[in-house]
């Protein structure tokens, strides 16, 4: 009897069926009955939606948009993840597959997403190099570089834009008012102590990440960068191309949608706000920059003399196509790296 309740058992583990004429359902049968119960939950929900009012000037929003540059917002996303591999690759000083390299970074957006900080990134990234067979300690130097040589790199990619017209005299003049209203607003014996407190936090903070060894490390990290100068401009020039793709898929985006009278002769004055709005939206330190970075693109579509609404439309097809759409890419290349 033990004998045949255990091949019983096993006949049902095995998704056959039993010897009493029960039949046990496939596993995979069942994750099918899943899939389907959950496409058919988010079917009814989205029907519903989209008969209540508030869902309605969305989706009237949404057939207006201009989709035929859709697939050049995604190939800008792509490219996007590319550059930032390619710079990666350059600073670690050896040569892993680009392909893995670009996989590894989809993964890197993921993990930002939940981590504020770009701290995700910075550990998928460090694990990924470590795999490749550099040394942990070198890994993290190689990752804390490609960091600190982004600075320079948009620095130097915001003036070559504002220098080559981009600027168009909106961005700088809107950045001087909110200024000047901003300084007119705060009583000045407040703002200066304030700004000696944090600056004296600021001095006596550097001090000790100066003494740190981790400081030592990345010091000498920047410095053998800069003894091979070809790895360094491949660097800079991955990382400068890494923003100026999201600020063309940013100009795109705006171009999409129809109430934002933008044209093509814009481009360079939206990659501008771009670089000046996601310069101020990564302030915060938020997971992503999420709330931050809408906001500040928002206000500065609007100081470009677009509306709140269609200015809102934009951001949100923006940040959905580059911010949102690479995390599900980002889990499958992980399950691919971990192969």
């Amino acid at each position: 009897m033990e004998t045949i309740a255990a091949g019983a058992d096993s006949a049902v583990s095995a998704g056959l069926p039993d010897p009493g004429g029960t039949a046990a359902p496939l596993p995979r049968v069942r994750r099918t009955r899943r899939i389907a119960a959950g496409a058919l939950l988010i079917a009814a929900g989205t029907a519903l939606l989209a008969t209540t009012d508030p869902a309605r000037p969305a989706l009237a929003a949404a057939g207006e948009m201009r989709w035929a540059f859709l697939p050049a917002l995604v190939l800008l996303c792509v490219l996007h993840f590319g550059c930032s591999a390619v710079a990666l690759r350059a600073a670690s000083g050896r040569p892993i597959p680009l392909y893995r390299t670009t996989l590894a970074q989809f993964t890197a957006a993921a993990a930002n997403r939940v981590t504020p900080g770009g701290l995700g990134a910075a550990a998928v990234n460090t694990r990924y190099l470590v795999c490749r067979g550099l040394p942990l300690s070198r890994a993290a130097v190689v990752v804390a570089v490609v960091q600190v040589a982004g600075v320079p790199a948009d620095l130097l990619l915001l003036c070559a834009v504002v220098g080559s017209g981009g600027g168009d005299g909106r961005i700088l003049d809107a950045l001087g008012r909110h200024a000047a209203a901003v300084a007119g607003g705060v009583p000045p014996v407040p703002l200066a102590v304030a700004a000696g407190v944090l600056l004296a936090a600021a001095v006596l903070c550097g001090r000790r990440a100066a003494r740190s060894a981790a400081a030592g490390r990345a010091v000498a990290g920047l410095t053998d960068l800069c003894r091979r100068p070809r790895a360094l401009l491949v660097v800079l020039a991955g990382s400068a191309a890494t923003t100026f793709t999201l600020g063309l898929a940013f100009a795109l985006s705006v171009l999409a949608v129809p109430g934002t009278a933008a044209g093509p002769a814009d481009l360079l004055v939206l990659v501008a706000a771009y670089l000046v709005a996601a310069a101020a939206g990564s302030a915060v330190p938020a997971p992503g920059g999420i709330g931050s970075t809408e906001a500040a693109l928002v206000a500065a579509l609007i100081a470009l003399g677009v509306t709140a609404g269609p200015a809102l439309h934009a951001v949100l097809l923006f940040r959905a196509v580059t911010f949102w759409a690479p995390v599900p890419l980002g889990l499958l290349a992980f399950r691919t790296l971990r192969r």
